[in-house]
């Protein structure tokens, strides 16, 4: 039986529809900075940012399983994902939880939040990692790193980076400090 090219590519689209979409193929490249966006009145101005380090609230999310993620990919709520106003789409950064000194790595595919005093959304499945799942939100820290080829190979299928030893009391402490003083 012979098929004509544009009668196969027609069948193949349907059937990529059928299997979720064209979401874009997770990737490190091509890193995405993107233009200002704005959101309920708020202005975000996307950047490149190698030595961003912040101390705020996270939250999680994970109700819009199978949307498409702001950089394409479709969006599973089990990876170790996270969303976030300005870094670049992909991105990694480690996060802290400044109650228990927990540390993961989380690779940032997505935009948000868009909640008064959160700096990151974490996916359910890196705020089950994280240890932050059941209070829905918690202080943390969170810094842009470079992980390991073999870490981010991981994240990329949605599995966790290697484990991290957790922040000596005395560092969290002094991190604490830098909560927004009408947030501690």
């Amino acid at each position: 039986m012979l098929y004509r090219p544009a009668g196969l590519a027609a069948a193949m689209l349907m059937l990529s529809a059928c299997a979720g979409g064209n979401f874009r193929p997770v990737s490190d490249t091509p890193v995405r900075i993107g233009k200002p966006y704005a959101v309920r009145g708020i202005t975000y101005v996307p950047a490149a940012a190698p030595t961003y380090d912040m101390v705020g609230y996270a939250s999680w999310y994970g109700s819009e399983s199978g949307n498409r993620t702001a950089n394409g990919e479709q969006f599973r709520p089990g990876w170790i994902t996270a969303a976030h106003t300005t870094l670049p789409l992909p991105t990694y950064v480690e996060v802290t939880a400044l109650d228990t000194g927990r540390r993961i790595i989380v690779r940032v595919n997505d935009r948000g939040p868009f909640a008064a005093g959160r700096i990151i959304d974490l996916s359910r499945g890196a705020a089950e990692e994280l240890g932050m799942k059941a209070q829905g939100h918690a202080a943390v820290r969170v810094r842009r790193v470079e992980p390991s080829e073999k870490d981010r190979k991981r994240l990329r299928k949605g599995k966790a980076a290697a484990a991290l030893s957790p922040v000596p009391q005395r560092e969290l402490e002094k991190l604490r400090q830098r909560l927004p003083a009408k947030a501690r």
